[in-house]
């Protein structure tokens, strides 16, 4: 037997079948080889990056399915598996389907892989000419690629790198031109993300826009409002477990029966990481952040953090669910060092109190006063000495003592003066204002839960048709379930009070609103940063006087509700 008849017949393998002499007889005595093809079990591989509009399958796998089966009949192929990626990129081979096959080429199971095109294997042409030339040829299968003509059991595919290659600029252009949409929309201040963040919804008159979920954002308002009166993260946190309150991911999952909680939360309770998250998140005065990472390239599932002054802000795109006063109260909170083990000195001035003319923050230092606990010196002359500022001391206690006397001044009210603001905000309260809110709030509910009790109608009826098995009824009707019973207990938490407790319950509440301001007996951090937005120390300076010798100390009050600073020439 020649050279060249035995490579073939060792290409071949155990494909290769010398028939009989063709009818008629051979002049030449060879035999007739017959197609190699005919008998060979395929799997055909089908793949589409996007969905279109059609329901279940989109159209272009339905079309990608007709043209293989039909190459296969006409070439004699046995058709033993398909495997469908449906909306899986092209540009990773991470797609569950086609380790599916890989996984079955290794045990054989088929020894031809049809697909439409090169494209649909893969657009990065690095992995594809791998397992062109490499994987499938180690395992002795045959790769058909049908539209683009190749076949690797043939000598004859110098092209498909060449074709490799431009399905991945292909994929590369799709990617920038897709790219450079996101970014002029970001730029445009329209949000882009799947899931509308914490507090808010997708409008659904324009998904681009956030309108406040009304439920989400009352647990948003109360988180600030904790946090601006002094709260800390992880107390916040553990308050809100304590009241069973849904977090983030969870309450995703609540408004989206179809996602998987445990694909986006491990511990499916609030952290005090999350909480942080959400506490300088600017989305909730309004602003439009987005940008904040980005991928290391096109083929690539790994993302960058960008710095913040990369990010793309676009301010008052939509309603803002806590005021610019709290939130900026809150980040002076957050900004403020304090000492938490037990005993220790706390400054009520951190983050509050700065140098009159560095504008460096008041720091705490030593003292050897008896009885004081600290004194307050300016940052920069603490850090760098005289080169810097000159000290600045004051006594934490002479601070406090005049801190305390100018609240006092301008801000505690007599009995007269409480009354009369009570009677003028209590004629203001909008009691059927909150009544319709609350309709609203119920009807959205009913109309969520009825949707729910007919999903799990449709479940029993396809589950009885035989269109899904049990392996997929049980977990989703334990879903919808669970779901629809949660709606009625939120349903049942919003029936409407008897008018007159409602009443009531306001008018206490407000009552004792207003009462705290009557009489301040001592600074608190949440009195301290609702009121006052900065406090300026000046340099002291001694004087000999027939008493004795003082320091003389300018102090100068920024209060939230003034416009002009409230100034004090403080004598210790």
């Amino acid at each position: 037997m020649s050279l060249r008849r035995s490579s073939r017949r060792k290409r071949l393998g155990n494909r290769y079948r010398p028939s009989k002499t063709l009818a008629g007889g051979n002049r030449r005595g060879e035999t007739a080889i017959q197609n190699p093809s005919v008998g060979c079990k395929a799997a055909l591989y089908l793949r589409l990056s996007r969905d279109d509009d059609n329901p279940g399958e989109s159209e272009s796998i339905q079309n990608q399915r007709s043209l293989l089966q039909a190459y296969a009949m006409r070439e004699g192929l046995c058709v033993v598996e398909e495997y469908v990626d449906d909306g899986w990129s092209g540009t990773s081979f991470d797609r569950p389907r086609f380790q599916d096959m890989l996984r079955d080429m290794v045990q054989r199971r088929f020894e031809v892989v049809l697909v439409k095109d090169l494209s649909r294997l893969g657009r990065d042409y690095i992995q594809t000419g791998r397992y062109l030339e490499l994987v499938f040829p180690e395992h002795g299968v045959r790769l058909i690629a049908v539209g683009d003509g190749i076949d690797t059991a043939r000598a004859d595919t110098d092209l498909a790198p060449f074709r490799n290659v431009m399905n991945e600029m292909y994929a590369r252009d799709t990617s920038r031109k897709i790219r450079g949409a996101l970014h002029a929309k970001m730029q445009a201040g329209k949000f882009i993300g799947h899931f509308a963040p914490y507090g808010y919804q997708k409008d659904p008159k324009d998904k681009n826009h956030l309108v406040p979920d009304e439920r989400a954002a009352a647990t948003v308002r109360q988180i600030f409002v904790w946090a601006a009166a002094g709260k800390r993260p992880a107390e916040i946190a553990r308050m809100l477990n304590e009241r069973g309150e849904a977090p983030p991911a969870v309450y995703r999952t609540l408004m989206h029966p179809g996602l998987n909680p445990d694909h986006y939360t491990k511990h499916k309770e609030w952290t005090s990481a999350g909480v942080s998250r959400m506490l300088q998140d600017v989305v909730y005065l309004g602003h439009v952040a987005q940008g904040k990472t980005d991928k290391i390239s096109f083929k690539s599932k790994k993302t960058r953090e960008k710095r913040a002054d990369e990010w793309i802000v676009v301010p008052n795109q939509h309603e803002p669910l806590v005021s610019k006063q709290t939130f900026a109260a809150v980040q002076h909170q957050r900004s403020a060092r304090r000492c938490d083990r037990k005993g220790a000195f706390s400054n009520l001035f951190s983050g509050l109190a700065f140098c009159k003319d560095c504008g460096k923050a008041m720091s705490t230092v030593g003292t050897r006063k008896k009885g004081s606990a600290a004194n307050l010196a300016c940052g920069a002359y603490k850090l760098r000495g005289a080169s810097a500022c000159s000290n600045h001391f004051i006594s934490y206690e002479a601070l406090y003592r005049c801190v305390l006397e100018a609240v006092r001044r301008y801000v505690c009210l007599s009995e007269q003066a409480c009354s009369t603001l009570f009677e003028r905000l209590n004629r203001r309260l909008r009691l059927d204002e909150r009544g319709q809110a609350a309709g609203r709030e119920r009807e959205r509910l009913t109309q969520e839960r009825e949707r729910g009790q007919r999903l799990i109608a449709q479940l029993y009826e396809d589950r009885a048709a035989g269109r899904i098995g049990d392996a997929t009824f049980y977990p989703l009707l334990e879903r919808y379930e669970r779901k629809t019973d949660m709606l009625g207990q939120q349903i049942a938490a919003l029936q409407p009070d008897n008018g007159a407790e409602s009443l009531q319950r306001l008018q206490e509440r407000l009552w004792a609103m207003i009462r705290r301001y009557t009489d301040v007996a001592e600074l608190t951090p949440s009195l301290l940063f609702e009121l006052i937005e900065r406090i300026e120390v000046g340099q002291g300076t001694y004087e000999k006087t027939e008493q004795g010798r003082v320091k003389r100390q300018k102090i100068v009050i920024h209060f939230r509700f003034l416009s002009e600073p409230y100034e004090i020439d403080w004598i210790e």
